[in-house]
């Protein structure tokens, strides 16, 4: 009885320890940077096969000199590093809209912008369902709004995410 005991323990500790090499199949959260202005970021990954999965980020920013609205899609590759440690890089890219309603001559500049992104990071996949993301994503208007289309960005945030 003692020796089934033993093995089960065996058996369930290697379970989880591959369970947290593997990327989720769902991963739901917040990505908190601020370089580009935007903030809180709503972020989604959805697994699309062993190694790649597909991340959405829909970001809101309610201020006094502009509101905008900002969703990102990006395809990335995942490498596992070692223990529950993983990097990634990844493109895509997205658009948005921005309202400088507060500021005079402000409307000039308002509109959508188009923009394009690469990504590139590190995680941590816990042995619960916790993810937790550093990375870097660098941003280039493609077209939009003459504030934008003309500026490259660089957008450094932290990831905290629930896998389901």
């Amino acid at each position: 009885m003692k020796m089934f005991k033993l093995f089960t323990a065996i058996f369930c500790f290697c379970a989880f320890s591959l369970e947290a090499q593997e990327i989720s199949d769902h991963a739901l959260g917040l990505r908190l940077g601020d370089s580009d202005g935007f903030g809180a970021e709503i972020s989604y990954q959805k697994l699309l096969s062993r190694t790649n999965r597909l991340e959405l980020d829909l970001g809101f920013r309610d201020s006094r000199n502009y509101d905008a609205v900002k969703l990102a899609g990006l395809y990335q590759w995942v490498f596992p590093i070692d223990q529950g440690f993983h990097w990634y890089y990844g493109a895509g890219g997205g658009l948005g809209s921005v309202d400088f309603g507060n500021i005079p001559n402000g409307s000039e500049n308002d509109g959508i912008f188009i923009f394009a992104a690469g990504d590139i990071g590190a995680e941590y996949n816990f042995d619960f369902p916790l993810l937790l993301s550093l990375d870097f994503r660098p941003e280039i208007g493609i077209v939009g709004y003459k504030g934008f289309s003309d500026n490259f960005d660089f957008d450094i945030a932290l990831g905290v995410r629930y896998q389901f």
